[in-house]
């Protein structure tokens, strides 16, 4: 009897591991060994044609008295501050006029989020569109108010800003929707409780929607803040590679793949992709630290 439950549960642990091996193979060719492979790239001189050389540190030296680097991360930052605490402030103020009971809510919650699921291509299309020096909507207004025409994407005053609004209306929709679901999950009965008390819609608000959502507002804050840290797509279809405005609008993911790809630098791009990696462990280690000062899950 004994020898029998042995060797079902043998059997049991045999097609349970059986079942989760595609997928464990997957994770472990499509994305352990790719962080392994940069790490390991970072130690290295990697030429265009993948020859691999030993250099010890020395990327990581050229990266810390690399100006264009410190630049980019700059970018990066000025990205952050500009995108995420706007975006989370549009996406909280929608999802709670939606919540309101006016007419129209799944008409306006498809309109906000078809952007969240439009190609990065088209997006940038558009708006490239609408940025045109020449023809482009926005200085056709302007010019209607009596202003002079901008170059949006070629000013370097201006093009970073330009992209941060991009990405603001690409992503308040998705972010909208995740803070909608977390006011929907707030029970009725709280907000019973604070009319009787004689709570407006101002103060239900701050007492009892902005506490009770903090935890969607936690997972909102962590994606955006990897996301934003991220940015590649926007930037690189909508700014000449050419102009002034790239030096003052390239992210670090920008940067790493120009040296990844344009400049065959593959063992420095992977030290720029290993530095960007800290940095966004430090903030999300940060996050989940102070969570429990903010977040409310009761």
């Amino acid at each position: 009897m004994a020898k029998k439950k042995k060797e079902s549960r043998v059997n049991e642990y045999l097609w349970g591991y059986a079942m989760i091996a595609p997928l464990t193979i997957g994770l472990g060719i499509f994305y352990f060994y790719p962080i392994f492979k940069v790490i390991f790239d970072s130690f290295h001189d990697v030429g265009a044609f993948n020859v691999s050389k030993w250099c010890g540190i020395k990327n990581y030296q050229k990266m810390l008295h690399d100006p264009m680097m410190w630049q980019s991360l700059e970018n990066t930052f000025k990205y952050v501050i500009l995108i995420v605490p706007i975006m989370i402030i549009l996406a909280l103020l929608l999802a709670s006029l939606l919540e309101t009971g006016i007419r129209g809510r799944s008409f306006f919650r498809t309109v906000y989020f078809i952007p969240a699921i439009t190609m990065s291509s088209a997006v940038a299309m558009v708006w490239s569109w609408m940025y045109n020096g020449n023809y482009g909507l926005f200085n056709i207004i302007l010019n209607a108010l009596g202003f002079e025409s901008q170059a949006f994407l070629t000013n370097p005053r201006l093009a970073l800003p330009a992209i941060a609004l991009v990405s603001i209306w690409s992503t308040v929709g998705y972010n909208m929707i995740i803070l909608l679901a977390g006011i929907q999950g707030i029970p009725r009965s709280y907000y019973e409780a604070a009319a009787l008390d004689g709570a407006g819609g101002i103060k239900q608000f701050f007492h009892v929607t902005l506490p009770l959502v903090t935890p969607s507002l936690f997972f909102v804050l962590t994606t955006s803040l990897i996301s934003t840290f991220q940015m590649f797509d926007t930037i690189y279809m909508m700014i000449s590679k050419t102009g002034l405005a790239m030096e003052a609008t390239q992210s670090m993911v920008v940067y790493f793949y120009r040296n990844a790809f344009e400049y065959s630098k593959k063992g420095y791009a992977s030290a720029l992709a290993v530095f960007l990696f800290v940095i966004i462990m430090i903030f999300t280690i940060i996050q989940m630290k102070g969570q429990s000062k903010w977040v409310n899950y009761e």
